[in-house]
């Protein structure tokens, strides 16, 4: 693939394959709404399916759950086959799944498909960012895998607000049902707009416990685990934390942190390939000094704003990063297999955080959150920094001969 053009002598870059690249955006977008949306909606849900709230707070749960069950070993399965054909059929079961959930009244039913839908949102996971990297030249992966994860960033700023506000004017049925319909208008963009790339062939496919130990990946997957385990020892629990500092506005804080996150999606669009390492390295310092922050002066409602605003500038961008190292390392072709390693870590940092935010607040109180987060995140910037050879090299592709 040729990646620039020369006009009178110049180097032109070639041109992002936007359109391409914005139907994998909103396929994430609708991944994490179809994930996310019962959460907003459970005291309109549990009623028509005959269950308490905490029962419909278990429909996210188990999402979760089957997508961390189903990444690693539903993409081992699929690796041989053609790209485009799974990406199809993982849309088609968000498409069905929705559609169950829309029309049953049956708790067991609207619970079997959304594990349907995990299992869905394990194998698409997988697939987006070494998509994106196959679509473009080298040295604009970045930059393509930056455009396609801004759809989570977007899903959580304002899909998940707007689909509960379109909950309470049409109905959480309704909502569901166009949610559904979202789905299979994004099969005939796809279908339409993004590039059909072949399968692993048997003989070139990297066992997979191989892939889990190529050089650089367990340093990656480290960061990933102990970035997520911090993120959500103060993320799950922003609420109770915002309570004690004196501001009970979460609403405000949460949105302050979700705009905050689009804003840094955008900016490490501008750097990822350029200066990958030290955006990293200043995103996770930015992180690390937050949780310092919220420690020691959050009981002052500007600091807790200005933090939490500089927490959504930093942790926005810092999964575009971490991915573009992965698919660096591993290479396009074993991205899928990697993905859904991280997939996993991910999951787990998210269930691990949640679970140990819990119990330091149940045991010190809400101001030993951030002191508990900060040092997994030091732990994660550590890791980025004595990663420097496979990991997270200055500029992807040149490896020093130290570190």
């Amino acid at each position: 693939m040729s990646t620039a053009s020369m006009v009178k002598g110049t180097a032109v870059p070639t041109p992002l394959p936007w359109s391409g690249l914005l139907a994998l955006s909103t396929a994430a977008f609708t991944a994490v709404l179809t994930e996310l949306l019962p959460a907003g909606l459970l005291p309109r849900m549990a009623p028509a399916l005959g269950v308490s709230e905490a029962r419909v707070g278990f429909l996210v749960t188990g999402y979760a759950a089957a997508s961390f069950a189903a990444a690693i070993p539903v993409t081992a399965l699929l690796r041989g086959l053609p790209r485009r054909p799974v990406l199809l059929g993982a849309l088609l079961g968000f498409a069905l799944s929705n559609a169950v959930v829309a029309l049953s009244s049956s708790y067991g039913v609207t619970f079997a498909a959304r594990l349907a839908a995990g299992v869905m949102g394990g194998t698409l996971w997988a697939m987006l960012a070494g998509y994106a990297a196959r679509m473009v030249p080298a040295e604009r992966r970045g930059r393509a895998i930056a455009v396609v994860l801004a759809g989570i960033t977007l899903a959580l700023a304002l899909g998940v607000p707007a689909g509960t506000a379109l909950a309470g004017a049409v109905g959480w049925r309704a909502t569901f049902g166009l949610l559904a319909g979202l789905a299979v208008l994004l099969m005939g963009w796809v279908r339409w707009r993004v590039p059909g790339f072949p399968g692993e062939a048997r003989g070139e496919r990297v066992p997979l416990a191989g892939v889990a130990v190529l050089p650089g990946l367990p340093v990656i997957l480290s960061v990933t685990l102990f970035l997520l385990l911090g993120h959500q020892v103060m993320y799950t629990y922003i609420a109770p934390f915002t309570e004690q500092a004196g501001f009970g506005r979460t609403d405000v804080v949460l949105l302050v942190f979700g705009a905050s996150t689009v804003a840094g999606i955008w900016g490490t669009g501008l750097l990822v390939d350029r200066r990958p390492r030290a955006t990293l390295l200043g995103a996770l310092a930015l992180c690390a000094a937050v949780m310092l922050a919220l420690g020691r002066t959050a009981d002052a409602p500007p600091v807790l704003l200005a933090a939490v605003a500089l927490w959504g500038v930093a942790f926005g961008g810092a999964p575009t990063l971490i991915q573009t190292a992965l698919v660096h390392a591993s290479g396009p072709a074993a991205s899928d297999v990697a993905t859904s390693l991280q997939t996993t870590v991910y999951n787990a940092g998210i269930a691990g955080g949640s679970l140990t935010g819990g119990v330091v607040l149940e045991r010190w109180g809400a101001p030993a959150l951030p002191w508990t987060a900060f040092p997994l995140i030091a732990l994660a910037l550590t890791a980025v920094a004595v990663g420097r050879r496979h990991a997270f090299p200055a500029v992807p592709g040149r490896r020093p001969s130290g570190g």
